[in-house]
């Protein structure tokens, strides 16, 4: 099963184990590459539609009924989400469940780093992750009615100044499609190479209880 079909197309699991982790599926590709790097056959990842960040008062929701399914089967559950615009009702959720969350406010934070990323206080920056670079058209410019509406681009954008691509790999022709994406929306561009920051640790070290 490919990491489009886990990331895009709703639940899905690789491996099996007594470790469950819940992931938005724009992390999935980076979570699959750390499961099969570390070799964690403990771990069975499942992963809800990228898109919920569309509507993110949906996600509590949406990962609760995941953990209330499968609480009974792992003796973890990780989640690997932020806040992601949930307003604390996801950590909530995790904290009702026994579930261990991301301590950060979304993936752009905990990419690059929580503390860094608060500190730099970048608010005139959009950010793009890997995942966003690929999916451009199809979480960013369609969403937003820039294909039908291209008018609406100054409102949308015109209070930013850059965009700051945070790449989990050094792929140069991911990095050119991140500057194209740049270019579109008439912004200066950054790239800034982080890795998998702090989702790295999260999956891939045990934790006391």
């Amino acid at each position: 099963m490919s990491d489009e079909i886990l990331r895009d197309e709703g639940l899905s699991q690789l491996g099996s184990g007594r470790t469950l982790v819940i992931a938005c599926g724009a992390l999935a590709r980076e979570i699959v590459t750390l499961i099969k790097g570390n070799a964690l056959d403990h771990l069975t990842l499942t992963c809800l539609p990228a898109i919920l960040h569309n509507t993110p008062a949906k996600i509590p929701a949406a990962v609760e009924a995941v953990i209330v399914e499968n609480r009974e089967k792992y003796d973890r559950i990780l989640v690997a989400y932020g806040d992601c615009g949930t307003g604390g009702l996801l950590q909530a959720v995790c904290d009702r469940h026994g579930a261990e969350m991301i301590d950060a406010p979304h993936c752009y934070s905990f990419f690059d780093g929580a503390e860094a990323f608060a500190e730099r206080g970048e608010v005139t920056s959009f950010f793009l992750t890997d995942f966003l670079a690929r999916q451009f058209d199809a979480f960013v410019w369609r969403p937003l009615g820039l294909d039908r509406h291209p008018d609406l681009l100054e409102m949308y954008f015109g209070n930013y100044e850059k965009l700051v691509y945070l790449a989990q790999t050094d792929d140069p022709a991911l990095t050119q499609t991140a500057k194209t994406c740049a270019d579109r929306l008439g912004l200066a561009f950054e790239r800034r190479f982080t890795g998998y920051g702090e989702l790295a640790p999260f999956v891939t070290e045990p934790r006391d209880g």
